[in-house]
């Protein structure tokens, strides 16, 4: 009989706050349609570091960008109108933003300009765009959350190509969030938060998929958000309402939970550090950043080429 063996649990230690003087306990749109109108002085996301060490992350409800440095100061890169949530570099200088209101958005880290890049699809709007992930090949992949549930399962996944081509990949999730790839870059991993789950989507060489399944069943008020794979192929889920962030084997088998101290919203997360194994994860109930060290290091993330964009 095979038996498995219940995960290790370990206590993330807070890095971080956001300092209040930079909190904004006022009501906002983002928080009327989200946090049933409760002023929400900010909520973290989309963490990834640049080449010199330092951490971004975004605040969705009030259009902003901050970058935090490895002695843990605060500056405010950008503010604007929207909803920025994902973030990845496009090169160096340049992050690209998966951004709710608006759709792919640019911002340059040394003025602070956000510029449109992708807004529309076949001159329709978004639902809402959420999370992002790049392939060694520079596409790009990207959720279509909006307010899909299980009530209305029509969020969508796209991958968008080096040469501007956008596909759609699928159009019927309940709740499109993180994506990560597996390190050969044949399977991506969806986090389906109104599933409660994180689905298994196969990458064919003809550039579709086929037999989407589901990975990983989760429990709780909410389910999977941001998502990361190790060198090793584990992947790792975020689980707000748990304040869990799991450490799945290849069989979806969690072997390791890291538990937030400091409030439950675990949204996304970031391998750092020299080795890339310390663990950063944004708690955006708090305006937190949580850190652990991981067992293996997290997969280098891949950037589309300057020339491509």
């Amino acid at each position: 009989m095979f038996i498995v063996q219940a995960p290790d649990v370990i206590e993330f230690d807070v890095w971080t706050r956001l300092p209040d003087a930079l909190r904004k306990p006022e009501r906002s749109d983002w928080a009327d349609a989200n946090r049933g109108g409760a002023p929400v002085d900010s909520f973290l996301e989309g963490p990834v570091f640049d080449v010199d060490g330092n951490l971004y992350v975004t605040d969705i409800p009030w259009g902003r960008i901050f970058r935090v440095t490895p002695d843990r100061q605060w500056t405010l890169v950008a503010q604007y109108d929207g909803e920025p949530n994902g973030m990845k570099f496009l090169d160096p200088q340049r992050l690209l933003i998966t951004d709710y209101k608006n759709g792919l958005m640019t911002l340059d880290i040394a003025s602070g300009a956000i510029t449109p890049l992708l807004t529309r699809r076949n001159s329709e709007r978004f639902k809402g765009v959420n999370d992002l992930i790049f392939d060694s090949q520079g596409n790009l992949y990207f959720t279509d959350q909006g307010q899909s549930g299980l009530h209305d399962p029509s969020g969508r996944l796209y991958r968008l190509c080096p040469d501007g081509q956008l596909d759609q990949l699928l159009c019927n999730i309940p709740s499109p969030n993180g994506v990560a790839l597996s390190p050969d870059e044949r399977v991506l991993y969806l986090a389906v938060t109104r599933g409660n789950c994180v689905w298994r989507v196969p990458l064919l060489p003809d550039g579709s998929v086929s037999k989407v399944s589901q990975f990983f069943t989760s429990y709780g008020p909410s389910g999977p958000d941001g998502l990361a794979v190790d060198a090793e192929g584990n992947v790792l889920v975020c689980n707000p309402g748990l304040g869990y962030v799991w450490l799945l084997n290849h069989r979806a088998e969690p072997v390791k939970i890291w538990r937030s101290p400091a409030g439950a919203s675990t949204t996304n997360l970031a391998f750092g550090g020299a080795d890339r194994r310390t663990l950063y994860c944004t708690e955006s109930t708090t305006g937190s950043i949580l850190i652990a060290q991981a067992p293996h290091a997290g997969l280098p993330l891949a950037q589309r080429k300057r020339d491509k964009l």
